[in-house]
Order: C-alpha cells, then structure tokens, then sequence
C-alpha cells in the first residue's frame, strides 16, 4: 500500500512564506481531503509533490524513501500524478489520443516507429474499462460534456497506473449530478488501493467523499482529523482560527431608489429566472461555490452573452442586454475576473487601456484629443493611485494590483451607474487589496450600485449591504451581510450543492 509523508516541509518565496514546516502522513486506499481559504499554501504543496517546485528545506517522503523531484517528470516516474481544476486537454484530439499525450505506442518490428493506433485503442479501453468509465472513444474531446472531460483528465493521469493521485479542485466547474460521477471514480480508485490527496473548497463534499481532512492555515499545518468529525464549523475553525469575525467596512445605508432591476434573466444551461433588484449605492455580493452561475450571470448583464428571457432595468430604462457597447451606454459596466485575457489590451499603453471605451466622449469631429486622453489618465491615476510612470509604456509592465485598477479606472471613466465586480480582488497584493476595498466603499456612497462576485466569503461580510445566494443557477435566497457569520454563510452556500 502506498504511503506519503512529508516532513517540516517549507517553501519561501521573496517576501513570502507560502509553507511552513508542514507535516503530514497519508495512507493508500483512502481519500484525504487537503482543505484551507485562498493563499493557504495548497497549491504550493501541490507544485512541490508534482516537481513543479522544490521545498525551500524539508523531505518528502514515497514509501518511506526520500524522493527529491526536480521537474514533474520526475514525479510521473516516481508515481505521482495530478488532475487540475483547470482542463489541460486538446480540444479537436479525441479520447484516446488525449489519454495518451505524449507517450502514445509506437510499433515495433516492421514500419518501426510509427504510432501503434490499435495497441493506443486497446489500452484506453482496458483502462477506462478498470476505472469503470465509458466514454466515446474516437470523439474529440470538444464535443464531450464537462464532467465527460474531467474524466478523461483523471483518465489520462491515471494511465500510468500512479500510486497518488493529487486532485486540487477537480469538481469545481461540475454541477452537482456530474460531480457525483467523479466522486465514483475517485472512490474506485482508493478502493483500488490508490492514495488520493483531495483539494476543495466544497466543505460539504468532505464528509461523504473524504477518509480524512487536513487544514492549511498561512502555510502552516493546523491539523487532521477524521471526516467524520468534520463539521462545517470545525472546518472553518482550523482554517481561519478559533473567533472568525471581521470589521465590517461598510457603514452606511443605501438610497432607496433602485438602480438596476433584474426579471426572470435565464441563459441556460448557465442559470433561470433570476430576478433582484440593486439600489444606488448599496453594494451586493452574490455567495456561491463556483460552478454555480456566478460570473455567467454577470456576463449576461454586461452584454457580453445575449439572454434567452428576461429583462434588465436600469434607472428604470428596459434595457435587454444585446451587447457589451449597448449595456455601457445604459450605464452597465463590469470588471471581468480575467483581467488580462477579458479586461485589458496587455500589449497597448496605460493610457490606450484606460481611455478606449470613453473615445466617443474625448473625440473633436471624430478626431480623439490626446490632451483630453491625458487629463482622464492623470484624474484616475489620482483617484485610484495607480503607480504609474510612463502612460505610454504598455500597460502590462505595470504590477497585477495596478492592472486591476487600470481595469477598473477605464470604466470609471465612463461614469457608471452600475458596476459589475467579478473578483475584483484576485491575484492582488495585500495593500492594492485594501486600496480596493476602499475604492468600492467610496463608489458605493457616491451612488453607484455594485455587484461583487468574490470566492474570498469573508469579503463580502466585510463589503457588502447585502447577499445573494445561488446555486445551480438560481437564487436561493437573500441575507443581510451584518447579521451573518462566516460559517453560516458557507453553510448556506453548501445547501444543496
């Protein structure tokens, strides 16, 4: 039976600790959830058990031999494998040649070197037959559901008959129906004498999936206990600590004329029959795992995906969203979680980043002023306290936090009434965090209505009036943020999921 231990495992980055002398041992034939909030160090420990990162000090131990891993080929070799949250799959290969990247069969004897097409089918079918999984097997991987593919990837890792699987937020995309197959397989695996090391976020999936969990806390250890002892209000104290309250920042009331009413909005599958109204100035966080139709809906509202019902309300204007431009002009903007695949132009100047979607307003007889340009990149340069040297330079040169503010200054620019905050926070230092937050505080008493998407749970009880909880695309109901704590809010997000 495998065995995995690791030993005062630590890993300093410049300015951060992200592992401290972390210790754990784990066993095969069992599932080990690995839990703690963002920044915890999961996913560092992950790229050190892969070899994408060697432990600043520490040993890991593989049946109880050191094993130093200097590149994730040599994990492969030792028999450790990994399934990611985000798919690493080729879209127009199918099946068989995705379960076998990079090491598909290759004949011997005549026509020497050749890829063996018969041999690669067999062997997918003898392993997707062992794992109990049946999928199509020449279809490219495109036409197949999420949770289809997400089988594949455990597939494809498991084709080297790994002794540890690691699977760092697998199900986060699935819904509930599709997450269930992957529990099975994960299940069969470990019955089959396999060590899964199992990372979520999902706390409600611990108990019925998990053998054990262990916390992160601040890249430190804080303990393992048997699932089942694993409340959701154990499982918050060790990932936050024995008192979890927060300051709540906001501190005043919204106005009581409505900015943004919302009326049976559906895109499906995505998510039906949303309906809430925002009001100006008043700040509301939508709490939902991921997977639950969150930045979906967000899009919709922005214009970025066209509705299949519903309507938009804005200063009480019908608005339906048609497009992006379209919802702007109704005074509608968003800040998309990907800044730089959806929010910025990286190869363009600050100031180009900044001043595109208010050209109409800056422009003389079609003609922009780059004086007027200027004058809108000093005043949110200011406002934001954007470290900013050479408006010119591309806007990718600057920092991540100051990225975020250029995303949000370009749409202040156009003098919104409603804005749409999806993660607005993620991949930020702790100081451009914190001017963030003071950022949505002074928006939210100028009038303006926010909406806030944040995995981070704890900022919203520190930002918003209100909450809004979905789940599998829907609301399932509202709270006010001041009156809730932390492990009642994960447990509403978990109803159901």
């Amino acid at each position: 039976m495998t065995t995995l231990e690791l030993r005062n495992i630590s890993r300093v980055f410049p300015g951060t600790v992200a592992l401290q002398d972390f210790s754990a041992r784990w066993e095969g034939g069992k599932i080990h959830a690995l839990i703690g909030r963002n920044g915890a160090g999961k996913s560092t420990l992950v790229n050190i058990l892969t070899g994408a990162l060697a432990p600043t000090a520490g040993t890991v131990l593989l049946n109880g031999n050191p094993c130093t891993f200097r590149s994730p080929a040599d994990a492969r070799r030792a028999g450790i494998a990994a399934v990611y949250q985000e798919l690493s799959l080729l879209p127009d290969l199918d099946v068989i040649e995705n379960v076998h990247l990079g090491r598909l069969p290759v004949r011997k004897g005549i026509l020497p070197g050749r890829i063996d097409w018969k041999a690669a089918e067999r062997d997918t079918r003898d392993l997707l037959d062992r794992l109990r999984i049946s999928l199509p097997l020449h279809t490219p991987v495109r036409h197949l559901s999420v949770a289809q593919q997400q089988l594949v990837e455990i597939a494809k890792a498991m084709g080297s008959s790994p002794g540890v699987l690691l699977c760092d937020e697998p199900t986060s995309a699935l819904s509930h129906q599709e997450a269930q197959c992957v529990f099975a397989l994960l299940k069969t695996l470990a019955i089959d004498g396999a060590l899964v090391i199992y990372i979520t976020h999902r706390l409600q999936e611990i108990r019925s999936l998990a053998d054990t969990v262990t916390a992160l806390r601040d890249g430190v250890s804080n303990g393992t206990i048997p699932s089942s002892a694993a409340t959701p209000e154990r499982m918050v104290t060790m990932m936050f600590g024995e008192d979890v309250r927060f300051s709540r920042m906001i501190d005043h009331p919204p106005l009581p004329s409505p900015v943004l009413e919302v009326r049976g909005l559906t895109r499906l599958p995505a998510f039906s029959d949303v309906s809430f109204s925002l009001h100006a100035g008043e700040v509301i966080g939508i709490a939902g795992l991921m997977g639950s139709g969150r930045t979906e809906l967000l899009r919709t509202l922005a214009g970025a995906d066209p509705p299949d019902a519903g309507e938009v309300v804005i200063n009480g204007r019908v608005c339906v969203p048609r497009s992006p431009a379209q919802m702007i002009r109704c005074g509608m903007v968003m800040t998309p979680e990907n800044r730089k695949d959806h929010g910025l132009l990286t190869l363009m100047s600050t100031r180009a980043n900044m001043t595109l979607p208010s050209l109409d307003r800056l422009a003389s007889h079609a003609v922009t002023s780059r004086r007027r340009e200027q004058q809108v990149v000093a005043r949110m340069q200011q406002e934001l306290d954007i470290a900013l040297a050479d408006p010119e330079a591309p806007v990718s040169a600057l920092s991540g936090g100051n990225q975020q503010k250029v995303v949000l200054g370009k749409w202040l620019a156009t003098d919104p009434r409603v804005m749409l905050l999806d993660e607005p926070t993620r991949g930020i230092d702790i100081k451009a965090k914190a001017q963030m937050f003071q950022t949505i505080l002074r928006l939210s008493r100028q009038g303006i209505g926010l909406l806030v998407v944040s995995s981070e749970l704890e900022e919203l009880l520190l930002l918003c009036h209100r909450l809004l909880f979905m789940q599998h695309g829907r609301i399932t109901g509202s709270a006010d943020a001041g009156s809730m704590r932390l492990e009642t809010l994960l447990a509403r997000c978990m109803e159901s999921s």
